[in-house]
């Protein structure tokens, strides 16, 4: 009878031990969930939504070491991008992706610009604001190499590039997918 109990108590042990390993390894290289703390991506993301990410997408880091997997795509003008804040790596942010490795950005009449074209898409059909060093009214900005431009959807009320610069590829942990909490709220983020 003993050597049953010790059977059952094992396998509920070893069900934990395989549940929670495949647990840290979707967290740490699939899907991992974000609470978004401020309003710099209103009305995309309220405070308090929760989100899940996606790692893999753009090739998710193995942690302690600087190796990435191989991406599934390249980071897209437009998406909504969690990244590493790079002024203090423990830190997560969120903001939408603006500018691509090489072009130029510009905000100019509370529209972006990019390689001197307004952006005219859907998803940028808001008002931008000139502030920060990097956001100033007739001052063009070179995205450098392995660099990203972002900037909250929320403009008069977000930390993004326009005050700290530029978002080094290696910072990018994953795309932003979908809202699924409070549940009125539960849709693809776009």
């Amino acid at each position: 009878m003993s050597t049953r109990k010790k059977s059952v108590i094992r396998e509920w042990v070893e069900s934990i031990v395989v549940a929670l390993l495949l647990a840290m390894v979707i967290r740490t290289f699939v899907v991992q969930a974000f609470k978004i703390p401020t309003g710099s991506m209103r009305t995309t993301l309220l405070e308090g939504d929760l989100i899940l990410v996606n790692k893999f997408i753009y090739g998710a880091k193995v942690p302690l070491t600087n190796f990435r997997f191989p991406a599934v795509r390249k980071p897209q003008r437009g998406d909504v991008v969690v990244f590493i804040y790079p002024q203090d790596p423990k830190k997560d942010f969120i903001k939408r992706l603006v500018g691509l490795p090489g072009e130029s950005v510009e905000i100019r009449n509370s529209k972006i610009y990019i390689n001197d074209q307004p952006l005219d898409v859907a998803t940028f059909n808001r008002p931008y604001y000139n502030r920060g060093d990097f956001g100033l009214e007739g001052r063009k900005i070179l995205v450098p190499k392995d660099s990203y431009f972002v900037l909250g959807d929320n403009s008069e009320n977000s930390q993004d590039s326009r005050f700290w610069g530029y978002v080094p590829a290696k910072n990018l942990l994953g795309n932003a997918m979908v809202i699924y909490w409070p549940p009125q709220r539960i849709r693809l983020i776009k």
